[in-house]
């Protein structure tokens, strides 16, 4: 099988693509990348043919996708920060490269489509925990990009017969995430500030909660998906339930790190969602076999890298 990561250069896609080189099933990693949240040095020592540009490229995809077998699509402006600083950047990469990999998809053949879509989709919608029939109420432009993802794919599906799976990530984390960027999430910029000896910046009171998932878990899903071709029209979640508040969270990590973690707190920023947890019925429906690493042992993995 040989396997397209669009964003391979990125946090998850580099992991993604570690692992799937080392699956005897997987014939080969293709990899698209612009560079514009990925690094060079995410891919270093790695086993992939890697096509340098961007997903709004057709003749970059088409060359990219001859041949393939899978697309994972996870190229992306991420941030809702940065979507409200810029909504029309954030609207070109997310939906409208979306759109461009679902044609470049058909014209190889109708090749099956994992794409990730993101929790922020429920935005303002109160109930706990997510279940995916849940009315989306998106509060930055960013989630409204990832619905946009998410409806693409299931049109594709009625409207083409192509194989897909629109999956929502919750909160991913883990080592190659990077914190030297306006953007960076949570986890490695409090993981950054405590072994600098700086406070932690919490945006509100920290009772806000998250359903943190750990990028092994992420990447050994999909891998599960891309060997059974596991394909669902509408959109189901990648989390497993959990709900940690920020000050648990913190907590967390001063027992990862073995060090003092101070807080300091600013206002709330416009567009986040208060309170994220998945209800995982779906997913486990569609995948038995995956155990999820506990928050405590994904941390300390998290730390030991950025050590």
């Amino acid at each position: 099988m040989d396997v397209v990561i669009t964003g391979g250069a990125g946090f998850i896609g580099s992991n993604l693509a570690r692992a799937l080189t080392q699956h005897l099933d997987i014939a080969g990693v293709r990899i698209i990348d612009n560079f514009a949240t990925g690094t060079k040095d995410n891919l270093t020592g790695l086993d992939a043919q890697l096509f340098e540009g961007d997903v709004q490229d057709p003749a970059l995809l088409d060359s990219a996708f001859d041949g393939a077998d899978a697309v994972v699509h996870l190229a992306a402006l991420p941030s809702v920060p940065r979507s409200l600083r810029d909504p029309i950047a954030s609207h070109h990469a997310n939906a409208t490269g979306t759109l461009q990999v679902l044609e470049a998809a058909r014209r190889a053949g109708n090749l099956h489509v994992i794409a990730a879509s993101s929790s922020s989709v429920y935005g303002a919608t109160p109930a706990l925990p997510k279940h995916e029939d849940l009315p989306t109420v998106p509060m930055s432009p960013y989630a409204v990009t990832k619905l946009a993802t998410e409806a693409y794919l299931t049109a594709y599906h009625h409207s083409f017969d192509l194989p897909v799976l629109p999956l929502r990530f919750f909160n991913v984390y883990g080592p190659g995430q990077r914190a030297d960027h306006p953007y960076a999430a949570v986890i490695p910029r409090w993981i950054h500030a405590a072994l600098n000896g700086h406070p932690a910046t919490v945006y509100g009171d920290g009772t806000q909660t998250r359903d943190f998932t750990y990028v092994g878990t992420v990447t050994a899903l999909i891998t599960d998906a891309l060997l059974r071709q596991v394909a669902h029209p509408t959109p189901v979640n990648l989390a497993f339930g959990t709900r940690t508040s920020l000050l648990d969270l913190a907590a967390e990590l001063r027992t990862a790190l073995g060090t003092p973690l101070a807080l300091q707190h600013e206002p709330g920023r416009p567009g986040d969602v208060p309170h994220s947890q998945a209800d995982p019925t779906r997913l486990r429906a569609l995948f038995p076999d995956i155990a999820p690493a506990s928050l405590r042992s994904g941390l300390q993995g998290t730390v030991t890298w950025h050590q």
